[in-house]
């Protein structure tokens, strides 16, 4: 006797069912797991600036920084004319540059390119996107596309919880992107 006679017919349906959910949920769920969200094409930051996604309650105090400490272009002067894709040379004086990798020290952090956005206030954590382009691997250059026009660049100096030294670690410079 054929097994199909043995089943009842909605129990053949329900087990037909049965077996498409069990290959399309694991499929769903993989597929939300595996995309990023990151559309830039940058650099990638790879130190799990996610995690560090704390709220304000627990937040340590942020790191001491030197009076005398800075961040510069290296290699951009203010209204400069660039081309696409633009070579991007970060400075520090007084500071080391570290990983974003949640372990706090005086004196040290690590880079941020904001494209046409003022500097982050002091404390606040720094989204990634397409234009807040974290450096959390200690990255000290970098090549940006950027479309043609004027664009204000500014490189944000944040600790190693991605959170903003804000506008006393920043400097702006503004260049010409010519076609």
């Amino acid at each position: 006797m054929h097994s199909a006679y043995l089943w009842p017919s909605f129990l053949i349906k329900i087990s037909v069912y049965m077996k498409r959910l069990f290959y399309i949920v694991p499929a769903i769920v993989l597929a939300a797991c595996s995309s990023n969200g990151d559309k830039t094409g940058e650099t990638k930051d790879t130190t799990g600036h996610a995690s560090h996604a704390m709220t304000t309650t627990e937040m340590p105090p942020m790191p001491e920084i030197p009076e005398n400490a800075k961040v510069f272009f290296a290699n951009l002067k203010d209204g400069q004319t660039v081309t696409s894709p633009v070579k991007v040379e970060m400075g520090v004086m007084a500071l080391s540059v570290d990983t974003a990798n949640g372990i706090l020290k005086s004196a040290s952090g690590h880079h941020h390119i904001l494209v046409d956005i003022d500097s982050i206030p002091t404390g606040e954590v720094i989204k990634k996107d397409s234009v807040h382009i974290h450096f959390g691997n200690a990255q000290t250059s970098a090549e940006i596309k950027l479309p043609a026009g004027q664009h204000k660049l500014t490189l944000q100096f944040a600790d190693a919880l991605h959170r903003s030294y804000g506008s006393r670690l920043a400097g702006s410079v503004t260049v010409n992107v010519k076609q």
